[in-house]
């Protein structure tokens, strides 16, 4: 037997007794309140500091704070936006014409601008004059890009459908 086991014994035994001596007393009803009065009295409850603002107040710092995440993600967020000069047209060749998608100038002065084709879909096109519809809103366009080094397209010539 270990004298952990040994010590419980005795805490047991102690309890057991004092268990059996307070069932028999009985303390009148209002001496736990009075008790708990007193108490509350000596120590009062500290109030936390989230407990100072009142349900409207928690609305209102909750809607501020997410109205501030929106402003600051949209901020954040990535967009490019493809804008049309207003002079679209660069140059025709063979009957179809280049549609200028960034500033003649900048066109002018890019070095390295190189010609790729591209399968490019019907509903990115509609801002340009493209016909879309419910039938062929998933159709492909195949079209002639002049893209920047960088990547940025700088005109767009639209050859075929599919």
């Amino acid at each position: 037997m270990d004298t952990k086991d040994k010590h419980n014994e005795l805490l047991e035994a102690g309890f057991a007794a004092l268990r059996s001596e307070l069932a028999a007393t009985e303390t009148p009803r209002c001496v736990e309140k009075e008790l708990m009065q007193a108490f509350t009295r000596q120590f009062p409850p500290k109030r936390r500091w989230y407990h100072a603002l009142t349900l409207p107040q928690w609305g209102t710092a909750g809607a501020l704070c997410s109205l501030t995440a929106v402003a600051v993600l949209l901020a954040l967020s990535p967009h490019q936006a493809v804008s049309v000069s207003s002079q679209p047209w660069i140059s025709i060749d063979d009957g179809a014409a280049f549609i200028a998608l960034d500033s003649i100038e900048r066109i002018e002065a890019e070095p390295h601008a190189r010609l790729v084709e591209a399968e490019v879909p019907r509903t990115a096109l509609a801002p340009l004059g493209v016909p879309v519809s419910p039938e062929n809103a998933g159709d492909t366009v195949r079209a002639e890009m002049l893209v920047a080094a960088d990547g940025h397209p700088l005109a767009v010539r639209l050859s075929s459908t599919h």
